[in-house]
């Protein structure tokens, strides 16, 4: 299985180097629009190969993606942290009731103190 793997990300690997290399041309990456950066008075503009585009478009889009999701999962991990400590406050109260009765010999024992 762990060869299995090491197979997948190789072929990942070359995947992403060979658009790498098949993309090496400068492009000229700006952060507004012509039209609007005539209209604001600025705009900043660098010159990067093309796949450093590409690849960073798409990191950018999964930390967008991974930190979205981690927000809207918050009230699952709100939900979660509260009944786990729900739980554990109810096995500490029994584990007390459990101290301060006394636990009963056998299963005939528990039965003559339930008529008790």
């Amino acid at each position: 299985m762990r060869y299995l793997r090491y197979l997948v990300l190789l072929v990942i690997g070359l995947a992403l180097l060979t658009i790498a290399f098949a993309n090496r041309a400068a492009v000229q990456v700006s952060v507004l629009p012509a039209d609007v950066a005539q209209v604001a008075g600025w705009n900043w503009q660098a010159e990067v190969p093309l796949f450093v585009a590409i690849f960073g478009g798409v990191a950018v889009g999964l930390l967008i993606g991974f930190v979205w999701e981690w927000l809207r999962e918050h009230r699952h991990r709100r939900v979660a942290s509260t009944k786990t400590a729900e739980a554990q406050r109810l096995e500490r109260e029994l584990a007390a009731m459990r101290d301060a009765k006394g636990q009963p010999q056998d299963d005939v024992m528990a039965l003559l103190d339930k008529k008790a």
